[in-house]
């Protein structure tokens, strides 16, 4: 039982290895096209198997072409949140919608939990938290004014 237990990390490991190599070499924009990429390299995968690769190495797709790429680098220094939040914000929403504590931001197909993380990195004394999906992000404010004053800043940064 441990030897097969063992086996499977060293599989997973692997396949997780060549993902990244395969990133490194082309833009994968699918899942099909990353199957494929990983059957010629003679590994065989589920789509199942291929999401939690994804979430687990935390690949995220780039605004400029769509790809999967690996994730930012670690949290920028202090200093650099409130241009870190500009520029995502900036770059990925596409709309901010709020409905009293709640702010609902819209951004690309993939792009949501790169925005998230800035926001979060932002450490804005207003936010409680967000939760990303992969074109919406939930940003729970402290209170409505909170949020209203959020919602202004970030309005005045995409338009």
């Amino acid at each position: 039982m441990y030897t097969h237990a063992s086996g499977c990390i060293k599989m997973k490991a692997r396949r997780q290895a060549l993902i990244l190599e395969l990133l490194g070499r082309q833009p994968i924009r699918n899942q099909e096209q990353l199957r494929h990429g990983l059957k010629a390299l003679g590994v065989v995968a589920t789509q199942a198997t291929l999401s939690r690769d994804i979430k687990e190495l935390g690949l995220m797709k780039r605004a400029s072409d769509g790809a999967y790429q690996r994730p930012t680098s670690p949290a920028p220094p202090a200093g650099s949140a409130a241009t870190g939040l500009s520029r995502a914000v900036t770059e990925f929403v596409t709309g901010v919608d709020r409905v009293q504590n709640l702010i609902v931001l819209r951004t690309g197909p993939g792009q949501a939990h790169a925005a998230a993380i800035a926001i979060d990195r932002a450490q804005l004394g207003e936010v409680v938290g967000t939760i990303a999906g992969d074109d919406t992000i939930l940003v729970i404010a402290r209170d409505g004014t909170g949020a209203l004053d959020l919602e202004v800043r970030l309005n005045g940064l995409i338009r």
